[in-house]
């Protein structure tokens, strides 16, 4: 994980608190602590929503057989949706999500005598367990589980002549969020999570096989209907 990945995930969680008292979310007793044992809302059972983002990593490229390995920045969006389950256990959330998400994160150059190279993800999906712990209307929580991606290598002739094949890459991931209650069915969200796809080998490109690593960081931000 980058070094800007691990600065922008412990700021949220270190200001999270601090986030939440500003808002005066303390479960509506001023006298009381900040932590209260009792949900103001009631986080229990089914929800589904949708998300938007950005995405941005590295991608490692090796040639099969041997050879140089490469290592390049990337990046781009993301929009997906996501459901879930959770158990509210008096101010202690557990729970787990599913999301499936469209993407653009990869990277693209031009290769001599070769011609123009992207690889990325186009789709990824997580399964994944949450816990949270619950301040008034607000729930800091941390994630962690499986992940599933479909890549993609391409490559562009100078003749406009298309190459390419995708795979499927599995790994895991990992992150945490802030979700608040806005009414008692909807909650607005802000996630952080990196994913490591592993490797996968790209086969019968003009150059060359490749194994190619994609590992990327997200920040999005989404919303949730509560059932």
């Amino acid at each position: 994980m980058n070094r800007q990945a691990i600065a922008l995930a412990t700021a949220l969680l270190v200001t999270t608190p601090a986030f939440a008292a500003d808002l005066g979310w303390n479960g509506g007793n001023s006298g009381s602590s900040f932590y209260s044992p009792t949900s103001v809302s009631n986080w229990s059972g089914f929800y589904a929503g949708v998300n938007g983002g950005y995405g941005w990593g590295e991608l490692t490229r090796k040639p099969v057989g041997g050879g140089v390995t490469t290592e390049n920045n990337s990046g781009g969006w993301n929009l997906g949706a996501q459901a879930g389950y959770n158990v509210d256990m008096g101010g202690f959330v557990i729970g787990g999500e599913a999301d499936i998400n469209w993407a653009s994160i990869g990277h693209d150059e031009d290769i001599a005598g070769v011609g123009n190279s992207k690889v990325g993800i186009d789709a990824y999906g997580t399964l994944r367990g949450r816990a949270g712990v619950v301040f008034g209307q607000v729930m800091p929580y941390v994630t962690l589980g499986a992940a599933w991606g479909r890549g993609t290598a391409s490559v562009t002739t100078p003749g406009d002549v298309i190459t390419s094949q995708s795979k499927n890459h599995l790994g895991w991931t990992a992150g945490l969020g802030l979700e608040a209650a806005a009414t008692e069915n909807i909650t607005v969200k802000a996630e952080y999570l990196y994913v490591d796809l592993g490797t996968q080998t790209y086969s019968g490109l003009p150059g060359g096989n490749i194994d190619a690593t994609q590992r990327f960081s997200v920040v999005r931000a989404g919303v949730n209907y509560k059932f």
